[in-house]
């Protein structure tokens, strides 16, 4: 358990690490992609992202451990609840505990709690947006969903925080991501709801075919040109790499995308996120599969999610074509997110609008947002 002594060190202890050191060669090919493809939005991103310290982490709490006195020694050290919280009207020891991510106003982290066989960890460290894909996702109690691209497990880990499900399935193809992964649900998930998990490791691009209709909703956090680790590779030779691979990616998003949509059930959603703010892996993507996937349409993120958001992130109109994407708040929140949803109920709020892309910032990461919803096939519950 971590003590009041031990966050206050570790306060003090991240303003006296060393500076990280950016890659020219990645920041050379950002200035002149982005300054085309953002215009003025790249200018404040650029600040944020060269500015380490003004980035947000979450200390996204686990609902399964034991959790005594550790809300209250965050809230003492100036820590505050991202989201709104909403008690349960139920007072029953099985009472769902809304998810709960603390952020700090300052540039400080509290330490990594280390892996224990039998122990349940009490918190999960992330970038503050890495939960607006979950959010977005809406997870009710029962359904069956995927996380296409789990390790190394952030986004499952607040799916279970949201709510029970009836069936989560974590895929991961990488071999060493995937041993990540497997040791992340151990360290937070109870034994009691391991039957509910199914952790596999296949190419995502495949479970579409092998499971068509079988899930109620999917998340697809796609493999990305992920802006902020390749700015600080400490490798130029390694950047310069990156930056030729970078073209290939679009072909396998659009894969994975596709196969989530295969993989949802008919009015089902898919979220597809991405952590860079390349406009060939966000909206380009978005565009080409609902260019050729028939019975798919584009969701707009729901206003009570923007309305209970809008102190932490800004939201505002970026691109008319496709989306959301999400502006500066002070910093950077780097996760691009795209709801879309496949079928005919197009009966939601404005009617057939125009399709907007928007963008959300906050001090970390930029994430972008995309919905989608699927039309007559029946559920399965389980895998075989």
């Amino acid at each position: 358990m971590v003590s009041e002594q031990s966050l206050i060190h570790l306060q003090h202890s991240v303003k006296s690490k060393p500076q990280k050191q950016v890659c020219k060669t990645v920041l050379k090919h950002f200035d002149a992609q982005y300054s085309e493809e953002l215009g003025e939005q790249w200018r404040g991103a650029r600040d944020v992202l060269l500015n380490p310290l003004s980035w947000q982490y979450g200390v996204l709490l686990n609902r399964f451990s034991d959790l005594t006195n550790l809300k209250q020694c965050l809230t003492e050290l100036g820590y505050t609840n991202l989201l709104p919280q909403k008690h349960p009207e139920s007072q029953s020891q099985d009472a769902h505990i809304p998810l709960q991510c603390f952020i700090h106003q300052d540039p400080v982290r509290i330490p990594t709690q280390s892996h224990h066989p039998g122990w349940l960890k009490q918190y999960y460290l992330l970038n503050a947006a890495s939960l607006l894909p979950v959010l977005c996702l809406n997870v009710k109690e029962g359904e069956n969903v995927l996380d296409l691209c789990a390790a190394p497990g952030g986004k499952s880990l607040a799916i279970l925080q949201t709510a029970t499900p009836g069936l989560l399935h974590c895929n991961e193809v990488d071999q060493h991501r995937h041993d990540w992964l497997l040791k992340t649900l151990e360290s937070y998930v109870p034994p009691t709801l391991r039957d509910l998990l199914c952790v596999t490791h296949m190419d995502g691009r495949s479970i579409g075919t092998m499971r068509p209709g079988a899930y109620d909703k999917v998340l697809v956090d796609a493999p990305c040109s992920n802006d902020r680790s390749w700015l600080y590779t400490p490798d130029t030779h390694q950047g310069e790499m990156w930056l030729k691979e970078r073209t290939q990616l679009p072909l396998l998003q659009k894969e994975l995308l596709c196969s989530a949509l295969a993989a949802v059930r008919p009015g089902g959603v898919v979220v597809y996120s991405t952590c860079t703010m390349s406009q060939a892996e966000n909206q380009s993507v978005v565009e080409a599969v609902l260019a050729s996937y028939q019975g798919v349409e584009l969701l707009e993120l729901e206003q009570h999610l923007i309305d209970s958001l809008s102190e932490q992130f800004c939201f505002a109109h970026f691109h008319s074509s496709v989306g959301w994407s999400l502006p500066l708040s002070g910093s950077l929140a780097q996760e691009m997110n795209y709801y879309l949803s496949e079928g005919e109920e197009k009966k939601r709020k404005g009617g057939a609008r125009d399709w907007q892309r928007k963008s959300v910032l906050s001090k970390d990461r930029t994430e972008s947002i995309a919905g989608l919803r699927n039309g007559p096939r029946l559920v399965e519950k389980t895998l075989k």
